[in-house]
C-alpha cells in the first residue's frame, strides 16, 4: 500500500529504524507490523527498550572497576613533586564539557523537532475529529427535520386537503420522497465512534507529549548545570563542588540511558507506523467504516468513486421534487384552503434549511479536507516527530558517554586536589620560605628586638655616649619604614654588631654614636639580641 502512494512517501529513516531486530522475550522474531494491541509486539518494543538497560550496567560496571583500581592500585606520587600533573584532567574536562555542550544543543533541537511533529499530528486530528463532528450534525438535524417537524406538517395538511383527492395524492407522494431522503441519510456511516476515538487519540498524545517535553527540558537544563558546576569545581579546586558533580552525573548518566531507551522504542514504534499508515488505518476502522469509504478518504484518486454520490444525489433529486409540489400548493391550493398556507410555508423553510444543510454536507464529505488532515499529520509525525527522535537518541547517547568519562575525571581531580592540600601542609615550618614562617617573625609575642634608636635613648645617661647631633632634618629613614610596617621592628633596623660598618641606611648620626660605643655596649648589645 506505501509504495503506491503518490503523495507521501515515507522517509528513509522510518525504513532504518522499521528494520531493527523485533525480538520477544523468548528471543523469537516477531512481526514488524505496526500492532499496538499485540502482546508479541509490545514485549518487542520493550526488548528494544532493555538494550538500553545493558548499556547503562556496562557504563556502571566500567565506573565501578575504574574507582577500584584508582583506590586500590594507585601508585604513591614522587615526593619531589609539589606541583603534579593536572594537564590529563584539564582536557578530560574540557572536551567532556564540549560533548555536553554538544549534546545539549542537539538535544533541543531534538526536543523541539519532537514536539513540533506531535503538534502538527494533534492539530490535523482535531481538525479530522471537527469534521466528522460536523459531519454527524448535518445528518442528525436533517433527519430531526424530516421524521419530525416534516411528518407534523404533512399530517396536518391531509386533514385539512382530506376532501381534495388530488391535494392529498401530493402530500403522499411528498411523504414517499421525505422516505427517501430519511433512507439516504440513515444509511450514511455513524461518524460518532470514529469522533470518539480520534478524541481520545488525540488527547492521550497531547497528554503524552507535554510530559516527555518538560522531561526532556529539565534532563537538558540538568546537563547544562552539572557542566558548569563542572568548570566551577576544577577552577576553583573545591571538593565540595565534585562531590556534588559525582552524585548529579550518575544521576544524569542513569536518565541519559533511560531516555535513550524510551526514545529508541518510541522511533522505531513510530517508525513501524510510518512505513505502513494506510494498512493500520484499515485495520482499526473496519469495524466502523466500509473499506470503499477508507480507501476514498487515504488515497483521494480521481479515479475512486465518492461512496456518497448516489446518496447524495438522491437526498438532492427528493428536495428539489419537494419543492415543486410546494410550490404547487402555495399557487393553486391557498386559495381554497387558507388554513394550509401556513404549513405549506413551514415546510418550505424545512426543505430550504434541509437544502443547505445538503450543501454543506456535500463539502464536508468531499476527501479534499479529511485526506489533508490525514497527509500533514503523516508529515508531522513521520518527518519531523521521528526526527526529533533520533536527534534526541543521539543526545541521550552522547550525554551518557560524557558523563561516564566525567565520572572517570572527576576522582582524579579529586586527588590531585588531596596531593595538593597534603604537600602544602608538609612544608617544613624552620623554611624561611614557608609564608607561615614569615609571619611567625613578625609575631610581637616573641622577643622584642631593640632598635638602634631605643638603646639610645635608654643609655642617654651614660658619659661615655656623645649624644646625637642636633636634628636637622625630618624623622629618619628608617623610623619612617618602621611606620609602614605598623611599629614593628625590622632587621635591618639592629645594628651589626661585630661587623666593620653600620648598615647603609644608618644616617650619620647614627653612623657617629655607633663608632663611639664601648666594648661593655657592644657586650649589652649582644645580649639583647640573643634570641
Amino acid at each position: 500500500m506505501a509504495s503506491s502512494r503518490q503523495d507521501y512517501i515515507a522517509p528513509w529513516w522510518t525504513y532504518w529504524l522499521h528494520n531493527f531486530p523485533h525480538l520477544n522475550f523468548n528471543f523469537q522474531t516477531v512481526d514488524k507490523t505496526f500492532k499496538p494491541e499485540d502482546a508479541s509486539y509490545q514485549q518487542s518494543l520493550i526488548f528494544l527498550a532493555c538494550v538500553s538497560a545493558v548499556g547503562l550496567g556496562l557504563s556502571l560496571l566500567v565506573l565501578s572497576a575504574f574507582l577500584t583500581c584508582l583506590c586500590c592500585c594507585r601508585r604513591e606520587e614522587d615526593e619531589e613533586v609539589k606541583r603534579p600533573d593536572t594537564c590529563c584532567v584539564t582536557w578530560a574536562a574540557v572536551i567532556t564539557g564540549l560533548v555536553i555542550c554538544s549534546a545539549v544543543g542537539v538535544g533541543f533541537y531534538g526536543n523541539s523537532e519532537t514536539n513540533d511533529g506531535v503538534y502538527q499530528l494533534t492539530y490535523s486530528i482535531y481538525n479530522a475529529n471537527h469534521t466528522l463532528g460536523g459531519i454527524g450534525s448535518l445528518v442528525g438535524n436533517s433527519l430531526g427535520s424530516m421524521q419530525v417537524g416534516l411528518k407534523e406538517h404533512l399530517e396536518r395538511l391531509d386533514e385539512i386537503f382530506s376532501p381534495r383527492g388530488d391535494y392529498t395524492q401530493t402530500l403522499r407522494f411528498m411523504q414517499q420522497m421525505a422516505n427517501n431522503i430519511i433512507q439516504q441519510l440513515t444509511a450514511m456511516p455513524d461518524t460518532r465512534k470514529v469522533q470518539v476515538d480520534l478524541a481520545v487519540i488525540a488527547d492521550k498524545t497531547s497528554f503524552i507529549e507535554y510530559y516527555r517535553w518538560l522531561t526532556y527540558l529539565l534532563l537538558l537544563i540538568l546537563d547544562l548545570l552539572i557542566c558548569l558546576i563542572t568548570c566551577l569545581g576544577l577552577a576553583k579546586q573545591s571538593r565540595w563542588l565534585l562531590a556534588v558533580i559525582m552524585v548529579c552525573g550518575v544521576l544524569t548518566l542513569i536518565m541519559s540511558w533511560v531516555s535513550l531507551g524510551a526514545g529508541t522504542a518510541t522511533a522505531v514504534g513510530t517508525s513501524d507506523f510510518c512505513v505502513s499508515p494506510d494498512k493500520f488505518i484499515v485495520n482499526q476502522t473496519k469495524d466502523s467504516l466500509s473499506a470503499d469509504i477508507v480507501h476514498y478518504y487515504l488515497y483521494c484518486s480521481q479515479s475512486l468513486p465518492n461512496p456518497f454520490q448516489q446518496s447524495l444525489t438522491v437526498f438532492q433529486r427528493s428536495l428539489t421534487t419537494m419543492q415543486i409540489q410546494v410550490q404547487g400548493l402555495l399557487q393553486f391550493s391557498v386559495a381554497v384552503f387558507p388554513t394550509a398556507e401556513k404549513d405549506l410555508l413551514g415546510i418550505q423553510r424545512i426543505l430550504n434549511s434541509s437544502e443547505f444543510n445538503l450543501h454543506q454536507l456535500t463539502a464536508l464529505l468531499d476527501c479534499r479536507s479529511l485526506h489533508k488532515d490525514y497527509l500533514e499529520a503523516l508529515l508531522g509525525i513521520c518527518y519531523d516527530g521521528v526526527e526529533g527522535l533520533l536527534y534526541l537518541c543521539l543526545f541521550s547517547l552522547l550525554a551518557a558517554c560524557a558523563f561516564c568519562a566525567l565520572l572517570c575525571a572527576v576522582p582524579r581531580a579529586w586527588t590531585l586536589i588531596v596531593i595538593r592540600d597534603r604537600d602544602y601542609d608538609d612544608i617544613d615550618e624552620e623554611d624561611p620560605f614557608n609564608p607561615s614562617r614569615r609571619i611567625t617573625a613578625y609575631n610581637p609575642s616573641r622577643a622584642q628586638v631593640h632598635s638602634f634608636c631605643s638603646f639610645s635613648s635608654s643609655m642617654g645617661s651614660q658619659t661615655s655616649l656623645h649624644p646625637p647631633l642636633p636634628a636637622t632634618s625630618s624623622t629618619p629613614e628608617y623610623m619612617n619604614q618602621s611606620m609602614l610596617f605598623e611599629r614593628n621592628p625590622r632587621y635591618e633596623n639592629v645594628p651589626l654588631i661585630g661587623s666593620g660598618s653600620p648598615p647603609p641606611s644608618y644616617s650619620p648620626s647614627m653612623r657617629t654614636t655607633y663608632l663611639s660605643m664601648t666594648d661593655a655596649q657592644i657586650r649589652h648589645f649582644g645580649t639583647d639580641f640573643q634570641m
